[in-house]
């Protein structure tokens, strides 16, 4: 049987699936869960302690569903196939989950709780404070996505071939990423139409990458002949 959190935090996220988020009620929230309110403040603290808790569930839920999404490609798949994959589940995921879409693009709408989409984003240089634990910003939401998939993309690419420019992989999975997110916005004709352009415009990236390494080892040979 699930913990009491698990239990409150599914009562939490279908009774916002019913009404708006300040219309929902902490005592109907326990009683769903089949537990007492002091649990439920005991756990969370608050509305908002709760709040907060689901919408880092929810995160949680959707960067772990892009490392499974990831691995799941099989040993066969590039680096655009790779990138594609991971574009699909993204937006299926925020198709069908609110909490996740509001937390990719910032936009939450009147329905759910203000932690789901922080009006102001926290400062992304290594000086600046780390934004609070439950309340994701889409910027640190696109870097996991990004940093996932460059690992993954990494790993076939040396066991392809000659180390990957580190860089050159980052670049290209950040464009994917931002790809991505401008079709969480304003979707294309299908899924996997957006996954194909994704697909396309990292194998590109990489291509471009290669043969830009490759015109730069050819003319320091040539220096070192003349």
């Amino acid at each position: 049987m699930p913990a009491a959190r698990e239990l409150l935090l599914d009562a939490a996220y279908a009774a916002l699936d019913r009404r708006p988020w300040n219309g929902v009620r902490m005592v109907d929230v326990a009683a769903a869960a089949g537990v007492s309110r002091q649990t439920l403040y005991n756990e969370f603290g608050s509305k908002a302690g709760l709040a907060r808790a689901l919408v880092r569930r929810e995160a949680d839920a959707l960067l772990a569903g892009v490392e499974r999404t990831l691995a799941d490609a099989g040993d066969c798949a590039d680096a655009g196939d790779r990138c594609a994959a991971a574009t699909g589940w993204i937006l299926r995921a925020a198709r069908t989950n609110p909490l996740v879409r509001a937390a990719l693009t910032g936009c939450r709408g009147d329905r759910l709780p203000a932690v789901a989409a922080p009006a102001v984003p926290a400062p992304r240089g290594p000086s600046g404070p780390a934004p609070a634990r439950g309340t994701p910003t889409p910027w640190a939401l696109a870097d996991g996505i990004r940093d996932r998939t460059a690992r993954a993309v990494t790993a076939d690419l040396r066991r392809a071939g000659p180390e990957p420019a580190a860089d050159a992989v980052l670049w290209a999975c950040e464009a994917a990423v931002r790809l991505t997110l401008s079709y969480v916005l304003a979707p294309a004709v299908s899924y996997e139409e957006a996954a194909g352009q994704v697909a396309r415009l990292v194998r590109a990236l990489l291509s471009y990458e290669e043969g830009d390494a490759e015109d730069g080892a050819d003319t320091a040979e040539g220096d070192r002949i003349i």
